[in-house]
């Protein structure tokens, strides 16, 4: 067996990452996981944060998702990302903008739909806040 897993980043529009790493740690929809070689096959949702990529014991590069799916098999992780910015990428006022149109979205809500997506929309917003002070 590897003491490497592959590791699949993938939006959209195109492969965004794609390369072998020691681990990787999602922000999953039941909680933060991480993925070594030997991982138990799963498939699972991932809620707006911080993918960690782990090269010499160390996070070697941070990655926003705003959400998506996540693979894993013993050798591989792949991650169907809605959005994905590179850390180092995010703006912090196109964030606080975000999250401020996100809560006038929720007050402006009139049905179960749109408040829906406006509780969506904000918990990916207030995701990226965050991020920007990670």
């Amino acid at each position: 067996m590897s003491d490497k897993v592959q590791f699949e980043l993938v939006s959209p529009a195109k492969l965004l990452l794609s390369e072998e790493v020691e681990m990787v740690v999602v922000p999953g929809g039941e909680g933060d996981f991480g993925v070594l070689p030997g991982h138990t096959p799963m498939l699972t949702t991932v809620r707006p944060g911080i993918i960690d990529i782990y090269e010499n014991d160390k996070v070697a590069k941070r990655i926003f998702v705003e959400g998506g799916f996540a693979e894993v098999s013993e050798e591989r992780c792949a991650v169907l990302a809605e959005e994905a910015i590179a850390l180092d990428e995010l703006d912090r006022d196109h964030a606080e903008a975000r999250l401020q149109k996100a809560n006038d979205d929720l007050q402006a809500a009139d049905n179960d739909v749109t408040r829906k997506v406006a509780e969506r929309e904000l918990a990916a917003a207030e995701a990226m806040v965050a991020a920007c002070g990670a």
